[in-house]
């Protein structure tokens, strides 16, 4: 299955959706669309699914323009984040539903769904009703109901948002399993940036309708576009500066950092990732006082106040208790931290 959008625009009577956007997803491919409120991440795949209709642009799915199609007929299914399961329906049913509308039938409609709920582990909740089941196992039910019928592709709006955190987790990996054990290529829409980085065969980080960047999640991490996509995937420190032709990072107060990047001199930015600052010398280093620390369990996040005023986050792993990092508001440090550590953005 070989997805590709092109030139699609969106448009809500004033109001621009997506514009002009292109998008390849490869065969078997896991592609996450990441981005905020409004940016256009859902109408992108309501309009795959045939629920919105594009002004400009085409769909193409394996050669075929799907413009023409309605939803139903379309090789795509969705998968809802409120899940819609039927309420007065067992979850065999569930199941059943849409390889009733195609036509499936008796021992092969029952092995059909035997089959999915075998692949997502609820053989013995066969005759259960939605409502006596935990959000997890209706999570999956509502997976089942969307591959059951076969789609080349398949569509998922938030399927992870109503979930606790701990069974976010264990959910994500049952999704990925199924994901690769199917072949199936997913669309899968989220605003959670672990979710994008821990699922993400390709991250498609969205703004204002449009694809900012596109990227394997190690990629779109460790070298964004622009400050845009620094500081939304992920946490990111920007410094304000000029970049010099053999990749010296001169700061507003002269100070000068060394960056391991040679490119054409002018304004830049310099984005560092929290975890990539020590809280002790390095090739690189910067004077501050301790503003607070936040202990998080597994690690723990210093705010440091520079010299101008600005805050930056370093973020440590505590391997010996909050105790070996623990350190008083007000006491002098020194952030340090590698070249390579030095991500350059445009300016603007």
């Amino acid at each position: 299955m070989t997805l590709a959008i092109t030139g699609l625009g969106v448009r809500y009577d004033d109001m621009t959706a997506l514009a002009d956007l292109d998008l390849t997803v490869a065969p078997g491919e896991l592609f996450v669309l990441l981005g905020g409120s409004g940016s256009g991440k859902t109408t992108l795949l309501r309009a795959i699914a045939g629920f919105v209709r594009p002004w400009t642009g085409r769909i193409v799915l394996d050669g075929t323009d799907l413009a023409p199609l309605p939803p139903h007929r379309r090789p795509v299914n969705t998968m809802f984040q409120s899940y819609a399961l039927f309420p007065h329906l067992s979850v065999a049913d569930n199941v059943a539903f849409g390889l009733r509308r195609q036509g499936l039938r008796g021992a092969a409609l029952a092995a059909r769904v035997g089959e999915m709920l075998a692949l997502v582990r609820l053989e013995a909740m066969a005759g259960r009703r939605p409502h006596e089941l935990s959000g997890g196992q209706q999570q999956r039910v509502a997976l089942a109901r969307s591959l059951a019928p076969g789609p080349r592709l398949l569509l998922l709006d938030e399927p992870l948002s109503a979930l606790d955190r701990s069974l976010r987790a264990d959910t994500r990996t049952e999704l990925m399993r199924l994901q690769r054990r199917l072949g199936t290529s997913f669309i899968l829409v989220t605003h959670d940036q672990d979710e994008a980085l821990g699922m993400a065969d390709r991250i498609g980080v969205m703004r204002n309708g449009r694809l900012a960047q596109v990227g394997a999640p190690d990629e779109v991490y460790e070298r964004p576009a622009d400050r845009f996509v620094a500081e939304f995937l992920g946490a990111a420190n920007i410094l304000v500066g000029e970049l010099a032709p053999d990749g010296t990072f001169r700061l507003p107060d002269g100070t000068l950092l060394r960056t391991g990047t040679t490119g054409q001199a002018g304004p830049r930015l310099l984005a560092l990732r929290p975890e990539r600052l020590r809280l002790e010398d390095g090739p690189n280093r910067l004077p501050g006082i301790v503003v607070a620390q936040e202990y998080a369990g597994e690690s723990v996040t210093t705010q440091v106040r520079r010299p101008d005023g600005s805050l930056l986050r370093s973020v440590q792993a505590l391997d010996r208790g909050f105790g070996a990092a623990r350190l008083a508001p007000g006491a002098p440090v020194t952030l340090g931290w590698p070249p390579e550590a030095c991500i350059v953005l445009p300016a603007t």
